[in-house]
Parts: structure tokens; C-alpha cells; sequence
């Protein structure tokens, strides 16, 4: 017998996503002038109307207005018809000083001493089913919208396409957990009102979705995922009927609240804490990141086909309070799933202040999580310019993006274990 299981992704034109990439596109920038910056921003977006609101502690002052009107604009809502667009949007901030009780708890005289952010349960979750080890159904559904947002960009095909939309994939298994087959996909994605015959119009966007789309999407995978896409798979393209209102006008956004599309895609575990908007020294992100970069590392290095790992703090104390593992019976190793624990506590050193430096957190690199997931992205170098607005000169940055995806322990791991 066979199962099903499915995961989904937004783009960025999705409500929840452009919420997310406001607050990180403030985060950025208070970071990238003042790096010591501990930031919490929350995101509304709705009709014709962003509400940022928040805790800052920073030395430095930045342009509300100009970067969150940059980012819509940037995202694709450009025209009034939308109903929300960056020109003409009204901007509400409420953004004011981080409390002194929880600054108390997190800043100290050593650095390497920084207590928590908060308190809570994060989780890392890595599988070899796919190259960047992350679950088949949700590398497929990312792809469906990223690719979906580089035909609208492009204005050569599908030129009805609008920036809000949704995709699901069911991925068909074996008993052994083996992916088999692409079982159902669905798109679901804003558009202009280009047809008024609506049959026809649905029938024109299945059509493409189907035969441009699709095609794009498979050549991102190797051939053995490119097999998986059979003739038998069920499409549901805009299943609902036309899809013309959308983004912040049909479905308000708030950050934070497509924390699944952010990580595993449902599988694995998750602690409930989002990351968008929150300075590294809140472990919710910054712990997530590390506890992935472990999971990977052990997969990639052959300890277990899949693996989660929790991490737990207390707000205000630098050394977890707990770290758990959990192989789903797939280990290649001899020791127990505790034991492979207490070896990635010698391994790992997950106090704050020490995964704000391996991993380079106290840089402007939040902009580029805050759609398509955060985990399973390619690592890379970008060059970065931050506009001053202060008559100083505007700030050029070279930054290192998704460091937590480097396969850097490996080789340290294998020898750990024996491999």
C-alpha cells in the first residue's frame, strides 16, 4: 500500500508574505546601520493600508515610509486596480522601545552569556528524499509560485498573471517512505479579468499552467523527480473559479502566519514561534536556523535517512534547557537517537550569542527568507545597498545568505560517528 502527503506554499503576493517581507526589509535595515539593533516587527496589511507596529531597541533612525513603499512596489503592486499598490498606500507605524524587562533578560556583560529571547521549543528537520534535503511535496509547491512570479516578471507569457498566489502538492509514497509519484498539484493564482467568458478564461489559465508552467517547474528537479510527474497527475487549477481580487485587498496579511510554508512544509515538527521581523537574539529564529543546519549536516553525513532535532531555552539563560532527537527508526549508526543527542551537544554550541556568530545573524540577510521558505534555499554571497537617510553616505554591504544550508560539518560528523 502507498500513502499520500501533501504540503503547500504562497508567493510573494500572497497577503501573509507581503506582511513578512515588510518586516524583514525593517529588520534589514535596522541592522544594517546599527547591528546590535533587537528588533520585533509585527505586519497588517489590508485594503489600501499597512499597520507596522513593534519593539525596538537600535542607535540608528530609518525611512518607515520609503522601505515598506519599496517593497510593494517591488512585489509587483504597482497599480491602483489592486486596490493596494505601494504608491498610494496608506502607512500606519507604531513601532516604540523594546522593554527594558526583557532587554534586561538577554543583553550581557559577556557577550557569549546573552540570555534567550523568549522561551519555547524550536525544531530542524532534514530528509534525503530531495537534494537540499527537504520533504519532495514542499520543494515542488515552492517552486510552482517562485516560478510563477518569474513568468509574471518576465511579461512574455501568462501576461494576465497578478502577484497573489497558492500552490499544494501531494506527493504519492511507497510504505518504505520512498516518494513515487507527483499525485495531485494545485495552483491557484490572481489574475486579470481578461475574458468575459469565465469557462474560457479558467480553461486559457489551466492551459498554461499545465503546458508553461509545468515544463519550467520539472526542469528545476533531476531526472529521477522529473519521472514522478506522470500522466496521471490531478490538477486543480483555480479550483474556486476566477481568482481577480487578491492580495492585501482580497485576504488581509500579518506576519508570521504561514510559519509551516516557511519551514518543513508540515513534516518534522514546529515549535510555533515565526521568524519574520525578529533580530537574531530571538532564539524562535535564530535556534530554528541552527537546529536545521544540524539536522542537514547529520542527514548529509549519512547518520540517518531523516532526522528532527528540538531545542529548548528559557528566556534570559544562554545554555538550553533541552535537545532531543528523533531518527523515525531510519539511523545507520549504532548509537541511540538520546545519544546521538548528547553528541551534538559537544558538537554544537547553541547558546545565542555563539549561533549569532557562526551563522553571521547580526547582518542584513532576513530580506531574501521572507519568501519561499527559509530552509532548503541556496547559500550564497550578495552585494546589498541600504539608502541613508540621515545625509550620510548609503551603506554597501557584502553579506552571506542562508548560511544554516552550508554542508560545513560533515566531514566532522562522519569521523564523530564512525562514517
Amino acid at each position: 500500500m502507498s500513502y499520500l502527503f501533501t504540503s503547500e506554499s504562497v508567493s510573494e503576493g500572497h497577503p501573509d508574505k507581503v506582511a513578512d517581507q515588510i518586516s524583514d526589509a525593517l529588520l534589514d535595515n535596522f541592522l544594517a546601520w546599527d547591528p546590535e539593533s533587537k528588533v520585533a516587527c509585527e505586519t497588517l496589511v489590508t485594503t489600501g493600508q499597512v499597520v507596522v507596529a513593534g519593539e525596538v531597541k537600535t542607535k540608528t533612525y530609518i525611512d518607515v515610509q520609503t522601505i515598506i513603499r519599496g517593497v510593494i512596489n517591488r512585489i509587483g503592486y504597482t497599480k491602483a486596480e489592486y486596490m493596494f499598490d505601494g504608491n498610494s498606500c496608506g502607512i500606519f507605524s507604531s513601532i516604540h522601545e523594546q522593554s527594558p524587562d526583557i532587554n534586561q533578560g538577554v543583553v550581557r556583560k559577556k557577550k557569549e552569556d546573552q540570555g534567550a529571547g523568549d522561551q519555547g521549543m524550536m525544531f530542524g528537520y532534514a530528509t534525503n528524499e530531495t537534494g537540499n534535503y527537504l520533504p519532495l511535496s514542499l520543494d515542488i509547491a515552492h517552486e510552482l509560485v517562485y516560478q510563477l512570479a518569474e513568468i509574471r516578471r518576465e511579461g512574455k507569457v501568462m501576461k494576465y498573471l497578478r502577484p497573489d498566489s497558492k500552490s499544494q502538492v501531494t506527493i504519492e509514497y511507497k510504505d518504505d517512505g520512498t516518494p513515487l509519484r507527483v499525485h495531485t498539484i494545485v495552483v491557484s493564482t490572481q489574475h486579470d479579468d481578461f475574458d468575459k467568458d469565465e469557462k474560457k478564461m479558467l480553461d486559457t489559465i489551466k492551459k498554461d499552467v499545465i503546458n508553461i508552467l509545468i515544463p519550467r517547474v520539472k526542469k528545476q528537479f533531476d531526472k529521477q523527480v522529473q519521472s514522478m510527474f506522470d500522466g496521471k497527475i490531478k490538477y486543480h487549477v483555480n479550483p474556486t473559479g476566477k481568482f481577480v481580487i487578491g492580495g492585501p485587498h482580497g485576504d488581509s496579511g500579518l506576519t508570521g502566519r504561514k510559519i509551516i510554508v516557511d519551514t518543513y512544509g508540515g513534516r518534522g515538527a514546529h515549535g510555533g514561534g515565526a521568524f519574520s521581523g525578529k533580530d537574531p537574539s530571538k532564539v524562535d529564529r535564530s535556534a530554528a536556523y541552527a537546529a536545521r543546519h544540524i539536522a542537514k549536516n547529520m542527514v548529509a553525513a549519512g547518520v540517518a535517512d531523516e532526522m528532527l532535532v528540538q531545542v529548548s531555552y528559557a528566556i534570559g539563560v544562554a545554555k538550553p534547557v533541552g535537545l532531543y532527537v528523533n531518527t523515525y527508526g531510519t539511523s545507520k549508526v549504532s548509537e541511540s537517537d538520546s545519544e546521538i543527542a548528547k553528541k551534538i551537544e559537544k558538537m554544537f554550541d547553541l547558546r545565542p550569542a555563539m549561533i549569532e556568530k557562526v551563522y553571521g545573524l547580526r547582518k542584513p540577510i532576513y530580506s531574501e527568507t521572507a519568501a519561499y521558505g527559509h530552509m532548503g534555499r541556496q547559500p550564497r554571497t550578495v552585494d546589498k545597498t541600504f539608502l541613508s537617510f540621515n545625509s550620510k553616505p548609503d551603506k554597501k554591504m557584502t553579506v552571506h545568505l542562508f548560511r544554516w544550508e552550508e554542508l560545513d560539518r560533515v566531514a566532522e560528523i562522519k569521523k564523530a560517528f564512525r562514517l
